[in-house]
């Protein structure tokens, strides 16, 4: 029979596929002999298994009975007792963390029959009645769907009649009376009492733990953070501990490191005299982790050596969940924490000064991505601006933007949003998500809003407590000032401080870094960064290229990185004042114009690529030969239309009128992606490749008389037969052979049509490199035009699951990919050692520059700010799978 429940002391870290990562980490701690209250894990693929049938199968009911037997021999307890009742927790524990995306339900076992029980033994009535109401809760929102807000209404009403300032201060008869209303409240919404069988209850959490593994903040949370659809959540079945016990109990969040900058010391949240959700809803401030020392001295002792023991045992920051009952520690929860950017790459050098990890594990340990936000821009504090408040800094960055306080009007608002909410709960996240940052008035730095926050990279404010939030008035207020939905606010995650207005901005430490303004050592951020991004390039194989179009370009592009130009977009060279020199080659009558307009084309195109082979001296820089439709460069056919339609009204008509109307109507395409564009060009409109040719053989001359090293390569773009690509490189070599002082230049071509790649084999044989140009190539092979469906369907296909993300974003490996496999299989074939590229934006993504490294290509070529990205993951790619090469190039 198919195991599907598992006992803590049964698993390890290492099942962390089947038992998810909470299970997996519960059941290691356990085995490291620290104090978890015992409990089993039902397996994910229990959770697949319920999710493909829709209920619990007999086999899996009757295995939990039986480890809740074991249980309740082991803790003493029977549920369901009514002098002294065993309390269960049902949680979540997908295999990545999703803070609370999914379901937890606590307190299970309590009725009216067992709440009696619980306050004799405890000798707390009051504890036992809040006990009894916050399960009530939990169970009709989270398995029969009751409305949180019928529940908080009720509390709320509880509240005002008792007189107090929170629920904390309500007494036993107010709680015993608001369980009634609850109750009542419950069989309203669900259509039923809230059931008295204690194992009733834990099947049916078991069940809406599994369920919630779909719910839409749940699928929202795993596109965001790219956690594949299929592998379905564990639930953990554990015994209650109590932090809810009066003054000598509470609950906390730990980390063994700062998680917001990765500063060594001890950080978190306590709560006295509350559960675990209290603290990660935000809804009581909390106090810092430090003032557990004053509080309970022994218990701070053993937490911190218990800190100290684990993250030595993962290796690593970790995030741990922990209760205090009655002056007894209990371990909930650890894992490996989620962290800020900067904190990442601070952590992973630390760990290498300390001799915990190696240079490849502390690339392994940072990405591509927390690198970009890395290079986010910081507020300019110079004018000493006056902050509205300050709150705990929860994640860092500077954002600025719109108050808004709903996930809704997030969307709605004109330009970046902030959220400012009292607390977050996961219905806002997507609000958080296109929010440009999150303000809270509540919670720590383990708050849902701050542990989100973390994780998507985004800048949070927490705890700003000066601040009073009130959505349904659209307005905050602090400090006598009021701030309306709608005005500009800016917020600093790094400092905690909230400021009225815009402020300035500043290029990142790491930016300047990369431009050559800070020395490698000027700050713990950048010496870290420099350290990591050093090995990655010590040790990848795959090059880093830059797209760059101008001499300045091309220069920032060397100081991030880039040791070639992979692409040099000619087609940028034609626009401002040179487009009347285009739209004059285009009306040429004859051949005589034709020549007289390239002519002056000439001087200009050869002086643009001269300073773009003296930015790049001694490296490779690809010229991309004109490529889009030559009706770009002319008004479009409906302003030209109206044009001559106006000027024939009023007996006006001029020569350039004249021409200009048949010439756009001739050129214009109904699809230009499919049109006359590309080597096309080359072939029908003469003069034209052999003057950019020219300009580029010239300019090489020019350059190696003044004593550079250029490197020109030449690439024939929308090659879709070799008969094109001969044909074009017939009349280059003539070109270049007629340039005296020239150097050798590489022709090759751009594979970015499906026929291209699947005749590569051909096409090499003409072809001195390829660079696969992944834009083109992702739009003909699914068949989409890419400026007109991002924008139209695809935000459709994305929350159908069509996509996890957009083949424009990350290259599709399947489909585009395949054929990328296929044209460097047989290109090489033909010509081995054949070099290859890509040039598409696709060559800065870090997930496609892995699948690049994978399939053999030599380089990826991206846009500037994307080079230090790119040398990154092929770092990361290299030290992923060891052993093939290291050529630093």
């Amino acid at each position: 029979m198919t195991k599907r429940v598992y006992d803590f002391a049964e698993g390890n870290r290492y099942l962390a596929d089947l038992l998810g990562g909470k299970g997996a980490n519960l059941a290691e701690m356990t085995r490291m002999s620290l104090p978890v209250p015992p409990g089993f894990t039902i397996t994910t693929e229990a959770c697949r298994e319920y999710l493909a049938a829709g209920t619990l199968p007999q086999s899996l009911i009757d295995e939990v009975a039986g480890h809740l037997r074991r249980m309740e021999a082991a803790m003493g307890r029977r549920l369901g007792d009514p002098d002294d009742p065993l309390l269960l927790s049902v949680r979540s524990g997908a295999r990545f963390s999703m803070p609370g995306m999914m379901e937890t339900v606590l307190d299970i076992g309590l009725t009216d029959a067992t709440v009696a029980g619980l306050a004799r033994h405890t000798g707390d009535e009051r504890f036992a009645w809040d006990s009894y109401r916050r399960l009530i809760q939990m169970f009709g929102r989270t398995v029969c769907g009751v409305p949180a807000d019928a529940f908080d209404e009720a509390l709320t009403t509880e509240i005002a009649l008792a007189g107090v300032p929170s629920e904390t201060q309500l007494s036993p008869d107010h709680l015993r009376t608001l369980v009634e209303t609850y109750k009542k409240i419950f069989l309203e919404y669900a259509g039923e009492s809230f059931p008295q069988d204690p194992t009733e209850q834990v099947l049916r959490a078991i069940r809406a733990v599994f369920a919630s593994w779909n719910t839409e903040r749940a699928v929202i949370y795993r596109r965001q953070e790219r956690i594949p659809a299929d592998l379905g959540t564990a639930v953990n079945v554990q015994a209650m501990v109590f932090g809810n016990l009066g003054a000598d109990s509470g609950t906390g969040v730990a980390f063994t490191r700062d998680p917001a900058t990765g500063a060594r010391g001890v950080y978190g949240d306590y709560l006295a005299n509350a559960q675990g959700e209290d603290v990660v809803a935000g809804v009581r401030n909390t106090v810092p982790l430090q003032e557990l020392a004053a509080l309970h001295p022994d218990c701070f002792r053993q937490l911190t050596g218990i800190m100290a023991q684990l993250e030595h045992h993962y290796r690593d920051l970790c995030d741990i969940e922990f209760t205090i009952e009655r002056g007894t520690l209990w371990m909930l929860q650890t894992r490996v924490g989620k962290r800020t950017a900067e904190a990442a790459f601070i952590i992973a050098s630390q760990l290498v000064d300390e001799w915990t990890i190696d240079l490849n594990d502390a690339l392994r340990r940072v990405s591509g991505t927390q690198l970009d936000h890395l290079m986010f821009p910081r507020f300019d504090l110079s004018g000493a601006p006056k902050p509205l408040a300050t709150g705990v800094p929860a994640s860092p960055g500077a954002a600025t933007g719109r108050v808004v306080f709903t996930a809704e009007a997030v969307a709605a608002a004109d330009g970046p949003a902030i959220l400012v909410r009292r607390e977050t709960n996961p219905d806002d996240l997507p609000g958080m998500i296109a929010a440009v940052g999150i303000l809270t008035s509540r919670g720590g730095k383990t708050s849902h809003a701050a542990v989100v926050a973390r994780g998507m990279g985004k800048t949070c404010v927490c705890g700003a407590d000066a601040i009073d939030v009130d959505p349904a008035a659209g307005r905050f207020t602090v400090g006598g000032r009021e701030v309306r939905e709608g005005d500009t606010i800016s917020i600093d995650g790094t400092t905690g401080r909230v400021y009225a207005g815009a402020l300035p901005v500043l290029a990142s430490p790491v930016v300047r870094y990369f431009e050559g303004e800070l020395a490698p050592d000027a700050e713990p951020l950048v010496a870290a960064v420099h350290r990591i991004l050093s090995h990655a390039d010590a040790v990848r194989r795959l090059g880093v290229w830059a797209n760059a179009d101008t001499p300045e370009d091309a220069a920032r592009a060397r100081r991030f990185g880039a040791v070639g130009i992979g692409l040099c977009r000619t087609e940028h060279m034609f626009l401002g004042e040179r487009r009347a020199l285009v739209e004059r080659l285009i009306l040429a009558a004859d051949d005589a114009a034709r020549e007289a307009a390239l002519a002056e084309l000439l001087p200009l195109q050869r002086a643009d690529f001269v300073g773009i082979l003296q930015a790049m001296d001694g490296l490779p820089v690809t010229v991309r030969l004109l490529d889009p439709p030559l009706h770009e460069f002319l008004p479009a056919l409906e302003d030209v239309t109206a044009a001559y339609a106006r000027a024939e009204a009023l007996g006006a008509v001029g020569q350039r009128e004249a021409e200009l109307l048949p010439a756009v109507r001739r050129m214009h395409e109904q699809n230009p992606m499919l049109g006359l564009r590309g080597v096309r060009l080359g072939l029908v409109v003469p003069g034209l490749y052999a003057m950019q040719v020219r300009a580029l053989a010239e300019a090489a001359a020019e350059r190696i008389r003044a004593g550079g090293h250029p490197r020109p390569e030449i690439m024939v773009p929308l090659v879709g037969t070799v008969q094109e690509l001969e044909i074009a490189r017939h009349e280059i070599l003539d070109v270049l052979a007629s340039v005296e002082g020239a150097p050798a230049i590489p022709v090759g071509t751009m594979i970015e049509t499906p026929r291209a790649a699947v005749t590569a084999g051909e096409i090499a044989g003409a072809a001195q490199f390829f660079s696969f140009g992944t834009n083109d190539l992702t739009q003909m092979t699914w068949g989409f035009s890419r400026d007109d469906v991002e924008g139209s369907f695809f935000p459709r296909y994305l929350d159908l699951g069509v996509f996890e993300v957009s083949p424009f974003e990350s290259l599709d490996g399947r489909g585009v990919g395949r054929l990328v496999r296929l044209a460097v299989e047989e290109g090489r074939a033909v010509r081995p050692g054949l070099k290859i590229g890509v040039c598409g934006e696709h060559g800065g993504d870090p997930r496609s520059v892995a699948f690049f490294h994978e399939a053999g290509l030599d380089y990826v070529s991206c846009s500037p700010y994307r080079v230090p990205v790119a040398r990154l993951e092929a770092g990361r790619a290299a030290v992923a799978q060891p052993g093939r090469g290291s050529d630093t190039r």
